[in-house]
Protein backbone atom coordinates (compact mmCIF):
# COMPACT_ATOMS: atom_id res chain seq x y z
CA UNK A 1 0.00 0.00 0.00
CA UNK A 2 2.83 2.36 0.89
CA UNK A 3 4.58 1.54 -2.39
CA UNK A 4 1.39 2.20 -4.39
CA UNK A 5 0.88 5.54 -2.64
CA UNK A 6 4.45 6.62 -3.42
CA UNK A 7 3.97 5.67 -7.07
CA UNK A 8 0.75 7.71 -7.30
CA UNK A 9 2.44 10.74 -5.75
CA UNK A 10 5.39 10.39 -8.12
CA UNK A 11 3.10 9.98 -11.12
CA UNK A 12 1.11 13.05 -10.07
CA UNK A 13 4.27 15.14 -9.74
CA UNK A 14 5.53 14.02 -13.16
CA UNK A 15 2.19 14.73 -14.84
CA UNK A 16 1.83 18.14 -13.23
CA UNK A 17 5.38 19.16 -14.09
CA UNK A 18 4.98 18.10 -17.73
CA UNK A 19 1.66 19.94 -17.99
CA UNK A 20 3.25 23.07 -16.55
CA UNK A 21 6.15 22.79 -18.98
CA UNK A 22 3.77 22.40 -21.93
CA UNK A 23 1.76 25.43 -20.85
CA UNK A 24 4.91 27.59 -20.98
CA UNK A 25 5.80 26.78 -24.58
CA UNK A 26 5.43 30.01 -26.56
CA UNK A 27 3.35 30.03 -29.70
CA UNK A 28 3.55 32.48 -32.56
CA UNK A 29 1.32 35.53 -32.70
CA UNK A 30 -0.35 35.27 -36.08
CA UNK A 31 -1.70 38.57 -37.41
CA UNK A 32 -5.16 38.54 -38.98
CA UNK A 33 -5.49 39.36 -42.66
CA UNK A 34 -7.22 42.53 -43.83
CA UNK A 35 -10.20 40.78 -45.45
CA UNK A 36 -13.24 39.23 -43.81
CA UNK A 37 -12.11 35.76 -44.82
CA UNK A 38 -9.29 33.99 -46.63
CA UNK A 39 -9.63 32.04 -49.88
CA UNK A 40 -9.81 28.84 -47.79
CA UNK A 41 -10.60 28.22 -44.11
CA UNK A 42 -7.89 29.51 -41.76
CA UNK A 43 -6.79 26.14 -40.40
CA UNK A 44 -6.56 24.68 -43.90
CA UNK A 45 -4.40 27.60 -45.04
CA UNK A 46 -2.11 27.20 -42.03
CA UNK A 47 -1.51 23.57 -42.90
CA UNK A 48 -1.58 23.63 -46.72
CA UNK A 49 -0.63 27.14 -47.85
CA UNK A 50 2.69 26.01 -49.27
CA UNK A 51 1.02 23.38 -51.45
CA UNK A 52 -1.35 26.03 -52.83
CA UNK A 53 1.48 28.49 -53.47
CA UNK A 54 3.61 25.86 -55.21
CA UNK A 55 0.67 24.67 -57.32
CA UNK A 56 -0.12 28.27 -58.32
CA UNK A 57 3.55 28.86 -59.16
CA UNK A 58 3.71 25.76 -61.34
CA UNK A 59 0.47 26.62 -63.16
CA UNK A 60 1.61 30.20 -63.74
CA UNK A 61 5.28 29.66 -64.59
CA UNK A 62 5.14 26.35 -66.44
CA UNK A 63 1.67 26.34 -67.98
CA UNK A 64 0.91 30.07 -68.33
CA UNK A 65 -2.29 29.70 -66.31
CA UNK A 66 -3.06 32.67 -64.07
CA UNK A 67 -5.86 32.48 -61.53
CA UNK A 68 -6.69 34.74 -58.62
CA UNK A 69 -7.49 32.24 -55.87
CA UNK A 70 -3.93 31.60 -54.68
CA UNK A 71 -2.27 34.67 -56.17
CA UNK A 72 0.87 35.50 -54.20
CA UNK A 73 0.26 39.21 -54.81
CA UNK A 74 -3.17 38.93 -53.21
CA UNK A 75 -1.67 37.15 -50.17
CA UNK A 76 0.88 39.94 -49.70
CA UNK A 77 -1.72 42.67 -50.21
CA UNK A 78 -4.07 41.17 -47.61
CA UNK A 79 -1.61 39.95 -45.00
CA UNK A 80 0.12 43.23 -44.18
CA UNK A 81 1.36 44.15 -40.73
CA UNK A 82 2.11 47.74 -39.79
CA UNK A 83 4.66 49.05 -37.30
CA UNK A 84 3.92 51.64 -34.62
CA UNK A 85 4.34 54.44 -37.16
CA UNK A 86 1.76 52.85 -39.49
CA UNK A 87 4.31 51.72 -42.09
CA UNK A 88 3.96 48.19 -43.52
CA UNK A 89 6.80 45.99 -42.26
CA UNK A 90 9.01 43.98 -44.62
CA UNK A 91 10.12 40.37 -44.38
CA UNK A 92 13.16 41.57 -42.42
CA UNK A 93 10.87 42.43 -39.50
CA UNK A 94 9.87 39.63 -37.11
CA UNK A 95 6.29 40.97 -37.13
CA UNK A 96 5.86 40.34 -40.88
CA UNK A 97 2.93 37.96 -41.43
CA UNK A 98 5.05 35.20 -42.96
CA UNK A 99 7.79 35.58 -40.34
CA UNK A 100 5.31 35.15 -37.49
CA UNK A 101 5.14 31.39 -38.13
CA UNK A 102 8.17 30.66 -40.26
CA UNK A 103 10.58 31.96 -37.62
CA UNK A 104 8.75 29.94 -34.96
CA UNK A 105 9.09 26.68 -36.92
CA UNK A 106 12.57 27.53 -38.27
CA UNK A 107 11.55 27.35 -41.94
CA UNK A 108 13.50 29.53 -44.38
CA UNK A 109 11.33 31.62 -46.69
CA UNK A 110 12.82 32.05 -50.16
CA UNK A 111 9.79 33.67 -51.85
CA UNK A 112 11.13 37.14 -51.20
CA UNK A 113 14.37 36.62 -53.04
CA UNK A 114 12.30 37.53 -56.12
CA UNK A 115 8.95 38.80 -54.80
CA UNK A 116 8.33 41.95 -52.78
CA UNK A 117 7.40 41.27 -49.16
CA UNK A 118 5.08 44.27 -48.99
CA UNK A 119 2.45 45.67 -51.34
CA UNK A 120 3.83 48.29 -53.69
CA UNK A 121 1.87 51.20 -55.09
CA UNK A 122 -1.80 51.56 -54.19
CA UNK A 123 -3.03 48.22 -52.89
CA UNK A 124 -6.58 47.68 -51.77
CA UNK A 125 -5.58 45.23 -49.04
CA UNK A 126 -8.65 43.17 -49.89
CA UNK A 127 -7.96 39.55 -50.80
CA UNK A 128 -11.11 39.42 -52.91
CA UNK A 129 -10.58 42.52 -55.05
CA UNK A 130 -10.03 42.44 -58.78
CA UNK A 131 -6.57 41.47 -59.98
CA UNK A 132 -6.49 44.73 -61.96
CA UNK A 133 -6.69 46.79 -58.79
CA UNK A 134 -3.80 45.00 -57.12
CA UNK A 135 -0.45 46.68 -56.92
CA UNK A 136 2.49 45.72 -59.07
CA UNK A 137 5.22 43.95 -57.15
CA UNK A 138 8.89 44.41 -57.89
CA UNK A 139 10.90 41.35 -58.78
CA UNK A 140 14.59 40.84 -59.31
CA UNK A 141 15.40 39.99 -62.93
CA UNK A 142 11.89 38.89 -63.92
CA UNK A 143 8.63 40.18 -65.30
CA UNK A 144 7.27 39.84 -61.77
CA UNK A 145 5.33 36.66 -62.35
CA UNK A 146 3.25 35.41 -59.51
Amino acid sequence: MKYLRMMLVLLTVVLLSSTTAMAEVPSPTIPKGNADQCVKPTQEMRVNHMEYILHQRDDTMHKGIRTEQFSFKKCINCHTVKDDAGKVVTIKDERHFCNSCHTYVAVKIDCFECHASTPTGKASGNAHSSIDSLSKMSAVGSNNNE
